[in-house]
This record gives structure tokens, C-alpha cells and sequence, in this order.
């Protein structure tokens, strides 16, 4: 992972101390709400419902053992004990101190972290696939190219203060794991039979009030053009993206006021008179960058052993835990370990310090001090040999981090809604609570199979509503909470919008909706059949009827 220079670590050491001028400032009352609130969203600093917010940059989701255990430490000493992990690679601390905040960015800058760009209208932290550099169908690791647009976007004077805020997303695998469509810039490396390694570029996707799936707008891109494409598609967003409506800021509605084609256009008469300048990187700094990036002294290990096949036989929740959690790995031997972060009764993406600390351990014992945050609001350790899976699942069941539930229903995401968000209209949290205990059964988890739940309490979409197999999206109707149901979206390469079944349901009928949608989908699916694929070949008809009867 990303080394800190000696410009890095001034940086950050300065924005901390230029902050903690500007907090004692507030506190003295020099400072009124108002003439604060840019300064301390520069620094990663929201006010929420009940208290401030901060939320920390994970970029593309690496972690050091270092650095969690730091995590862990600043929740103990200056939260309520945990931190929640997003859907966006970051962390956020739900209750902080105003006074304590110039602290938290003090130590989180000495393990080499820190929360600039995760607030206002600018490049925030740049994700990627949260199995990079270790998933077996990768063309190669994707996270030099992420810390390179990291690197290039950070405190960049002329996309200080965009039309509104910016996401770009970088995966090098077939199967996308980043939700690369859903974001303002998508990139997705591979590799061309016959000019080699390029980027395809896709602008204008995102979620929210409008929903698109971003259009490709460039098939193929040199690797060296990379950051002067990235340059001139936010020069033209930068000038010609709206600024008097925030509904109708993003970029997405530009490209589709535009037109693919003129959005295009446009980038492309831009780029062509800066590329062959200064942002044409020479391959040598891709070599640097790149170093950091090595993969780790990887043993030739034993593909299996009659010993984990006994434990399996042995052990059903250890096997059950090995079918959903555990992913193929590049290297022989090996393998990628998700650590759910969706327990019986939790908080889907709330991790405690103490289970903080336990994954940190295990990351330095057992993958070679690295730890990932995924998209779905869990934890990977990227590079486990399959010879430990049962040690680290035994240490994982010893803290309530083994639920064996990774992509399907139960592994639910939410935003944290109106139990902390001034913008929500209704509550997540419990509805997540509501249907995993309902779906609380492991042997059923395991035969309705791969399932993605998505909810969100208000349409800024942080639940991913739209890209849930079942989408769930929280409504105000005349002061009521009320849910309305989506199904068939998708965030994957298969990138999909959820369409809306019909009127909206309280919260105990909107659990047994999602009962009646599963229950729908096994009486009818064929042998084999997972559930998007059934809903598309089926279609809605069946669940809306299943839903409201026949209408």
C-alpha cells in the first residue's frame, strides 16, 4: 500500500493544525455556524441529527494493521466505542466532540490517514474493487491507478469546488465488485487483443434523485493519457455543469442535458489540447507508484489438505462459512476471507473497537498486514492460506465476526437513516434488523442463494437502493415512514436500474413484502436459478401480483 513522502506527511500535519485553529475559533464564538460549516467540511466534519460526523478516507479501502488498530483507538477514546464502515470505503464516527476533532485528524495523521475530500464539492476518496491485487479474474491490480487519480485529485486547485460533489470508481476485473457505472467517472482497465492494456471510461452514472447507469464514453484509453482524460472530462463539467439547482448539479444530468454524444464531443475537443502536455505520465512513474503495490511474499502452498476437508465435513458452520465467505485468490494456495459485518441483531457496517483490534491482529497474523473495506460494509483479508481458514474462522466465531452470509440475504446494506441523518425521512437501521430476523436461518440463507438487500432512508440513495436486487427507499408520506419497494437493480457489469413494484408499505409491511418477493422467487425460479436472473427472465408481473394481487 501508499508509503507517505516527506511532502505527505506536511500536508496533512498542517491541514491539522490550520484546522484546530478554526475549531478553537468556533468554540470561542469567533466563528459563527454558518462561516464554519465550509471549513469543517473540508476537514470531513458534518453536523447529523444529533451530532457531528466525521468521516475518515480509506482510499480504495487498504487498511494496515496499523492503521485499524488506530481506528479502533479513536472510537474507544473519542466515540461511543465503534465506527461504521460505508459504502463508499470510508469510516465515520457517529458522535465526536467538536472540540476533540483537531485530536482524531492528529491521530489518524501519525498512522498516515486522514479525512480530507470526504465532504463538499470536490474529488472525494477515489474506491476500487476490494479485492484488488489478490481476485483470481483481474487483469491486474487496479490500486496504483486509484492512489495515481488519489495523488493527482487531492487539494487540486481548479476542482476545489465543483458543481457539486465527485466519485470515480477503478476495477481491472470482468466482474465488477467497484459499481463502476454508478459513479461520475467509472474506469474499468482490461486488457485489448490488440492495442494491450487500456481503460474504458464511463461518465455520468450515480444514483439518488435521477438514477443513471453511466454511459461509456470512450471504448479505449492509453494508460499514459489517464489523468489528462480525467482532466478534461472535469473541465467540462466544471464549466458547463449547473450551479443553480443542487438537484441538478451532478454530472449525470449534464451528460444526459448534453447528449452522450455532445458530452463527448465536448471531453474529446478538450483532451486533444492537453494531452501531449504535462499530465502525460512517463512509465517510470507508474513503476514508483507501483511499488508500493507489491504483491507479498506469497508462499507455494498446497492447494487443499484432508485436514481442512475434515474440518468441513466435521463442522457445518465452518463450511457453511467457506462457501459464502471465501473467494478465489490469484495466488495457489490462498485465498480472499470476507468478514461480515452483518451479525444477528447488528448494525449493518458498525464494527467495535474490540472487533477492530481482533481484525487487525488477524490481519497482521494471517494476510500479511492488510485489510480491506468493501462496498458492501464488510471486511476482507485479502491473503489468507486456505490452510488457516479454520484457525481464523475459530478466532472470528470467538468475537461474533463469523457469520457465514457474504452476498446473500442477510448481508444487507443500509444507510445509517434517521436515527442519525438530518436528510432521512425514515429509519434503516432497524429495518435491516427487522428482515435479517426474519431471514435468520442459515440453511435457508444458503438455498435461496446469492440475494443483494439495499436500503436507503431518503433519496440520495447512500443505501444503494437502486442497485439492490431488492431496492428499499424510505418515504415521508404526510409525516409517516413508509417504504417503497424496487426490484431487479443491479451494481455489478450488469449495471441495472431497481424498478418500483407499486404504493409503498409501513415497516412491518414492507418486511412481509420482502418476504412475499422471496417466497415468489423460489416457487418460481428453474433449478439453479439466482434471483436477479429469475426476476429478469420472469419479469415483474409475478411479484406485483404475489404483492397486491390481481389489480
Amino acid at each position: 500500500m501508499y508509503a507517505y513522502d516527506a511532502y505527505d506527511h506536511a500536508l496533512v500535519r498542517e491541514r491539522v493544525n490550520e484546522f484546530r485553529g478554526q475549531v478553537k475559533r468556533r468554540l470561542s464564538g469567533d466563528l459563527t455556524e454558518e462561516e464554519f460549516r465550509p471549513l469543517r467540511l473540508m476537514n470531513g466534519l458534518y453536523l447529523q441529527l444529533h451530532a457531528y460526523m466525521l468521516r475518515v478516507a480509506i482510499p480504495y479501502g487498504t487498511l494496515s494493521s496499523k492503521q485499524l488498530t488506530t481506528l479502533a483507538h479513536i472510537a474507544r477514546v473519542y466515540d461511543k466505542g465503534y465506527g461504521h464502515f460505508t459504502t463508499r470505503q470510508n469510516l465515520q464516527y457517529n458522535w465526536p466532540k467538536l472540540e476533540d476533532a483537531p485530536d482524531i485528524l492528529a491521530e489518524l495523521a501519525a498512522v498516515e490517514m486522514h479525512a480530507i475530500q470526504t465532504s463538499g464539492n470536490t474529488i472525494r476518496n477515489v474506491t476500487a474493487d476490494h479485492f484488488a491485487g489478490a481476485a483470481a479474474d483481474e487483469v491486474e491490480d487496479p490500486r496504483p491507478w486509484a492512489e495515481l487519480i488519489r495523488q493527482w485529485s487531492t487539494l487540486h486547485p481548479e476542482f476545489s469546488f465543483l458543481p457539486r460533489k465527485f466519485k470515480i470508481a477503478v476495477t481491472a476485473s470482468p466482474h465488477d465488485r467497484a459499481a463502476v457505472r454508478f459513479h461520475d467517472i467509472g474506469l474499468i482497465l482490461y486488457n485489448d487483443p490488440e492495442k494491450g492494456r487500456g481503460f474504458e471510461v464511463i461518465a455520468g452514472g450515480g444514483m439518488g434523485r435521477t438514477p443513471f447507469v453511466g454511459p461509456t464514453i470512450r471504448k479505449y484509453l492509453q494508460p499514459e493519457h489517464l489523468l489528462s482524460y480525467l482532466e478534461a472530462i472535469l473541465r467540462i463539467y466544471n464549466e458547463w455543469g449547473r450551479r443553480d439547482n443542487i438537484y441538478k448539479a451532478r454530472i449525470k444530468i449534464l451528460v444526459h442535458e448534453f447528449g452522450m454524444d455532445k458530452f463527448r464531443h465536448a471531453v474529446e475537443e478538450e483532451w486533444q489540447r492537453i494531452k501531449d502536455g504535462p499530465l502525460q505520465f512517463a512509465a517510470e512513474e507508474e513503476v514508483r507508484i507501483r511499488e508500493h503495490f507489491s504483491p507479498p511474499a506469497f508462499e507455494d502452498v498446497a492447494l487443499s489438505s484432508e485436514q481442512d476437508e475434515k474440518a468441513m465435513a466435521e463442522n457445518p458452520d465452518f463450511a457453511a462459512w467457506v462457501k459464502a465467505n471465501i473467494h478465489p485468490h490469484k495466488a495457489r494456495g490462498y485465498a480472499i476471507a470476507t468478514i461480515s459485518l452483518k451479525p444477528h441483531g447488528g448494525i449493518p457496517g458498525d464494527a467495535t473497537a474490540d472487533q477492530m483490534e481482533t481484525v487487525a491482529d488477524l490481519g497482521k497474523l494471517y494476510s500479511f498486514d492488510e485489510i480491506r473495506v468493501t462496498h458492501e460494509q464488510n471486511l476482507v483479508l485479502p491473503h489468507v492460506r486456505k490452510a488457516d481458514l479454520f484457525a481464523l474462522w475459530t478466532i472470528l466465531s470467538h468475537h461474533g465476526l463469523a457469520s457465514a452470509n457474504a452476498g446473500l440475504l442477510t448481508d444487507i446494506i443500509a444507510c445509517p437513516g434517521l436515527d442519525y441523518c438530518s436528510l432521512a425521512n425514515a429509519r434503516s437501521i432497524p429495518l435491516a434488523q427487522k428482515i435479517a430476523a426474519r431471514f435468520d436461518d442459515l440453511k435457508r440463507l444458503h438455498h435461496i442463494g446469492p440475494l443483494k438487500i439495499k436500503i436507503s432512508g431518503c433519496i440520495n440513495a447512500c443505501g444503494h437502493h437502486h442497485a439492490g436486487h431488492i431496492g428499499i427507499l424510505g418515504v415521508d408520506k404526510k409525516g409517516e415512514e413508509r417504504y417503497q419497494l424496487m426490484l431487479g437493480g443491479s451494481g455489478a457489469e450488469d449495471a441495472t436500474i431497481g424498478q418500483i413494484t407499486g404504493p409503498g408499505f409501513d415497516e412491518e409491511g414492507i418486511v412481509d413484502a420482502v418476504e412475499t418477493v422471496v417466497n415468489t422467487y423460489l416457487h418460481r425460479r428453474s433449478e439453479g436459478e439466482e434471483f436477479l436472473t429469475a426476476y429478469r427472465r420472469l419479469g415483474p408481473g409475478p411479484f406485483k401480483e404475489a404483492l397486491y394481487g390481481a389489480r
